[in-house]
């Protein structure tokens, strides 16, 4: 079981006798350290648009998202510095962990630094940045000495960005 203090707290409300309350109010069990620092939290998953609200998806905690068909992500990070990680990339090669997915990504930078990494060029992102990431080739780079807190939110795409 993670760090405590790595896992959020989930707050789900819902409908009782036709009155607004909160479901839940727990720690997130969908936690998941994928390299020593790194922890991903799937908060939340849909499977269609528009979402049907009286459905809940638990979903499997991947590093990389897989999203159904139509469906979106609630996810919050924690990436530790690159050197924590073991991490370099060779001067005129990508980082090591470039990815590129099939999604709209609105990210949220809620504590600490991290760099933005594309194929061509770099920006520092600061606690309160948003980024919104269009399917591209990106990467994630924490040069700081202090983790990086993120919230995700991820959103099936239809088409690749051309």
């Amino acid at each position: 079981m993670p760090d405590r203090n790595k896992i959020p707290r989930r707050i789900i409300t819902g409908k009782q006798n036709g009155k607004s309350v909160i479901v839940e109010d727990a720690d997130t069990s969908n936690v998941v350290e994928h390299f020593p620092g790194l922890f991903i939290s799937d908060l939340w998953t849909t499977d269609t648009m528009p979402v049907v609200l009286s459905d809940t998806h638990q979903m499997p905690n991947y590093p990389m998202p897989q999203l159904p068909h139509m469906g979106s992500l609630f996810r919050h990070v924690i990436i530790p510095p690159d050197k924590e990680l073991g991490l370099t990339a060779a001067p005129g090669q990508p980082h090591p962990l470039m990815h590129e997915t099939a999604t709209l990504d609105y990210i949220i930078i809620l504590s600490g630094e991290i760099y933005l990494i594309m194929e061509e060029g770099e920006t520092l992102l600061r606690a309160g940045d948003l980024v919104v990431q269009r399917g591209t080739n990106h990467a994630w780079s924490n040069r700081s000495e202090q983790p990086c807190i993120q919230i995700a939110i991820v959103l099936d795409a239809a088409l690749p960005l051309t």
